[in-house]
């Protein structure tokens, strides 16, 4: 018995440094995402222009609300300048609620499976990109075929600054990082003014929890991009999400910028996300989100291949880009006022457009959780005017059982894609005019038109 004891402590001992070691290795990639954009902030006239400011009335000061956050519950939100890369962590909290097998999250959704148990050899290593020659890899590349994939030249490492020849040729390539540039397949914002598509990346985290209690409490749902490696380690978060209403998209297994890899590293990094989320809720997801939001035509037309659509986050006409910045304070780049300041910026930009919009938030690291429930969520629920805070796939009006492979129903969808932020390129493989799908793959059929009427 001692030496069972033994064995299971080591064992809890090597997945808690395991866990430490990866939000390191993310924050040290965050950090050096930063200095990439600041560099390409002064070296390349293509890199997304910052947030704007506008002249209309400023909004409301910082709201205090009539709830109580449940973040309070265990520890007081910090105050808003104490909110930085430095600061103290707070006890990790588990879910409360109890889900069995074969329980449904909503009318035609599949039962929900046995829970979960990790087993190594099953998966690829925590935060790497995975391996190309699994089995599993080769299986989900067959999904590529009848497919026209661009034959765009992978960047360096997914920033303008570092590729400034694929930099120069954002517009033809698709490249959102340089330039923003979208194509029809792509949703960026929500249709109806006042909509906010609220949604979170890169967990669960240890800190998710708090964020799900606030957001029982304050009444309202949001759309989750789970990273694959977060997934398979706290799988009972990712069940507590799906299960309370809220949707779960793809974010990919190991958050790399994925115009970065491979076609076949595409499709690992998408595939074993994919296959977590279907071991631990039964369902498989029809949306994504690219790390970064680093995706070009070649990215496009594999996502969409393997059935999801991706979804970004909104910008102005003017160039004011939706991102609260709240990465940015764990990477100890700005701190909790600034991120904030950057928010209220956004709200206002927002009441200038004339649709709804989709915000960049994160729930992986405490600092981004508190700055949400202690200060940008309570401040956009008091906002005037007011604002419909609601999930992506709600705010595009699609019913919840299109958002997953197994409920959905749909069965149209377009044939082609076609460019509408550009022209295409001198390579005809690399224009998005000439990306055309033969929808033979019974996955690309079955999410077919999860988007219909936006695609």
């Amino acid at each position: 018995m001692k030496i069972q004891a033994l064995v299971l402590v080591s064992a809890l001992q090597l997945v808690a440094a395991r866990a430490s070691d990866s939000h390191a290795r993310r924050a040290q990639r965050l950090a050096n995402r930063a200095d990439a954009d600041a560099a390409a902030a002064t070296t390349s006239s293509s890199t997304p222009p910052a947030a704007a400011t506008t002249s209309i009335s400023t909004p409301p000061a910082a709201a205090t609300t009539s709830f109580s956050t449940p973040a309070a519950t265990y520890t007081t939100i910090p105050p808003l300048e104490s909110i930085t890369s430095g600061m103290p962590t707070r006890v990790e909290v588990q879910p409360t609620a109890t889900y069995t097998a074969g329980a449904t999250a909503f009318s035609g959704a599949p039962p929900l499976p046995t829970p979960f148990v990790f087993v190594q050899s099953e998966w690829p290593v925590w935060d790497h990109v995975p391996p190309v020659d699994s089995a599993e890899v080769a299986e989900w590349m067959k999904e590529l075929d009848g497919i026209n994939v661009p034959n765009i030249t992978t960047t360096t490492d997914g920033t303008c600054a570092a590729d400034p020849a694929a930099a120069a040729d954002a517009a033809n390539r698709g490249w959102w990082t340089c330039g923003g540039h979208t194509r029809d397949t792509d949703v960026t914002a929500c249709p109806n003014k006042l909509d906010w598509g609220v949604s979170f990346d890169d967990g669960p985290s240890p800190y998710t929890q708090y964020l799900l209690d606030f957001l029982d409490e304050a009444k309202f749902k949001a759309t989750f991009f789970v990273v694959g490696s977060r997934v398979v380690e706290r799988p009972k978060v990712l069940v507590e999400e799906y299960m309370k209403g809220h949707e779960i998209s793809v974010h990919t297994w190991s958050h790399r910028p994925l115009t970065s890899l491979t076609n076949e590293q595409i499709v690992a990094e998408l595939g074993w996300t994919r296959k977590a989320i279907k071991a631990v809720l039964g369902v498989t997801p029809t949306t994504m989100r690219p790390p970064f939001g680093d995706i070009d035509d070649r990215v496009r037309a594999i996502t969409l291949a393997m059935g999801m659509v991706p979804i970004m986050w909104s910008r102005t006409p003017s160039g004011g880009v939706f991102d609260t910045n709240d990465w940015r304070i764990p990477a100890g780049y700005v701190k909790g006022p600034e991120s904030f300041e950057t928010f209220k910026n956004i709200l206002s930009n927002a009441t200038t457009m004339d649709t709804g919009f989709i915000v960049l938030e994160h729930d992986l690291y405490e600092a981004s959780v508190d700055i949400g429930v202690g200060y940008t969520l309570p401040y956009a629920i008091q906002f005037q005017p007011k604002l419909n805070l609601i999930p992506i796939g709600q705010c595009m009006k699609k019913p919840v059982t299109d958002l997953y492979l197994e409920s959905n129903t749909n069965k149209t969808f377009p044939v082609g894609l076609s460019g509408t932020n550009s022209t295409a390129g001198k390579n005809s493989a690399a224009s998005a005019k000439d990306v055309r799908f033969a929808f033979s793959s019974t996955l690309v059929a079955a999410v077919a038109a999860v988007f219909v009427g936006l695609i």
